[in-house]
Parts: C-alpha cells; structure tokens; sequence
C-alpha cells in the first residue's frame, strides 16, 4: 500500500505544481493562451464545471458537490479495492495514480469550483479543442492499467 500511497501523493504534487505555475505564475488565467510548440502542444485555459470534456458541465454547485463526491467515493473504492484484494506492484502504482489525479482535481472544485485545464495537443491538421491537465492524464492511465494490468497473487 505504501508504493500506492506514494504514488498518489507524488501525482497530486505534479498536478498542483503544474496548475500553480501555469494558471498563477504564467498569469494563463488572465492570458487565456499560450503558444508553446504549436500545434503540437499549447496552453489554454479551460473552467472545467463538468466531467471529461466538459460532459455534465454546469456552473451549478449541486454539480460540484456531486463530483467531488464522486471522485472521493471512488477514491476510496480504489483504495479499499487494492487493500482487500491481490495487487500486484504495477496495479498499485495504478491505482495511485488514478487516486493522486482524481484528488487533485477534487482539490481545483474546491478552490476554485471547476478544474483548471490548460494543455491543448493538435496534429497532424486535426485541431483538438479540449484542454486537460495532469490529473486527467493520471487518472486516465491509473483506470487503463486497473483494467489491463494482470492481479498480484492471493496469499497462500
């Protein structure tokens, strides 16, 4: 559990960090966007009121509570998931992932109501109009390798 643990506390770092240093140090949320190498990677800054790509979205705080619920609630499935059942060492740094991003993103709802995004990807002529953040791309991997990474054995 520990390398869980960790793992989750190192992600939500980077996400926080990533966010302080962008949406305050870098002013994005008064610049609105930045062009760093574009198309291939930009920062534009996105309130995210709802779930993944702004599905739910709704500047409302019955929404905001109900998804800080949400992330919390399975946060906490996660963790007692991985602490009743075999994990093997790649599914708890999963999980940690999945539970340092969904954390991170419960923390910007509370700050701020929404969830600061900002990096925006396009190539290859196909212009992406989402922007996303650490946390996601976290959380997105922990739940893949939750799926796709094989269990640890049941003690004899």
């Amino acid at each position: 559990m520990r390398l869980l643990y960790w793992t989750a506390f190192w992600v939500f770092l980077l996400d926080q960090a990533t966010k302080y240093l962008v949406v305050h140090a870098m002013d994005l949320r008064v610049l609105g966007r930045i062009d760093v190498l574009p198309p291939y990677l930009n920062l534009r800054m996105a309130w995210n009121y709802g779930i993944n790509f702004g599905l739910m979205a709704g500047d409302s705080p019955v929404t905001r509570w109900v998804l800080i619920a949400v992330a919390l609630v399975i946060s906490g499935a996660v963790l007692w998931w991985v602490h009743h059942e075999p994990a093997g060492r790649w599914q708890k740094i999963a999980a940690g992932l999945l539970v340092g991003g969904a954390i991170g993103n419960v923390i910007d709802r509370l700050i701020y109501g929404a969830v600061a995004d900002f990096l925006n990807m396009s190539c290859c002529g196909i212009n992406n109009p989402y922007a996303f953040n650490v946390a996601d791309i976290a959380v997105f991997v922990g739940a893949f390798g939750l799926v796709l990474l094989p269990a640890g054995k049941k003690p004899s």
